[in-house]
């Protein structure tokens, strides 16, 4: 990261080294897993697909004067995306999962944190989406309200 133009960086999907997930299953969120893959193997009949079961916020890791890393608001964004996942019928992740999760992987990839003064941040962006097929007996509730 030596050679970033820090300054000069355009808004856009730069690969960083690793990526965070977890998966609801059987009632329950699944274990943090880190991984270096960009890509997420999905069934063409995904939720996210055919019923836009989905939904993001977009928080910012940045330097401060004192070199230490600190993430924007991380709490408001995860009550938010708990917020989402509640109307979209979604499994609602705790602010806990959210707050570890965005931790984890912002130190993992803490070479990707502009330095202080550059006026650069590094931007996450969590995300929910359902995976899960749904065929026409099995069609998820509708939406709240």
């Amino acid at each position: 990261m030596e050679n970033m133009d820090w300054k000069n960086l355009g808004f856009g999907y730069y690969k960083t080294d690793f990526n965070i997930r977890s998966c609801y299953r059987d009632g329950k969120w699944g274990a943090l897993e880190m991984t270096a893959d960009e890509y997420i193997p999905m069934h063409m009949a995904a939720t996210c697909l055919h019923y836009g079961q989905e939904a993001f916020e977009g928080l910012k890791a940045y330097r401060g004067a004192d070199g230490r890393v600190r993430l924007f608001r991380a709490e408001e964004n995860a009550r938010r995306l708990i917020s989402s996942a509640r109307c979209l019928c979604m499994a609602e992740p705790p602010v806990e999962l959210f707050m570890e999760a965005a931790e984890r992987v912002v130190k993992a990839n803490a070479r990707f944190i502009p330095p202080y003064g550059t006026g650069a941040s590094l931007y996450l962006r969590p995300l929910l989406i359902g995976l899960a097929p749904r065929w026409a007996s099995n069609r998820p509730r509708s939406f709240c309200s």
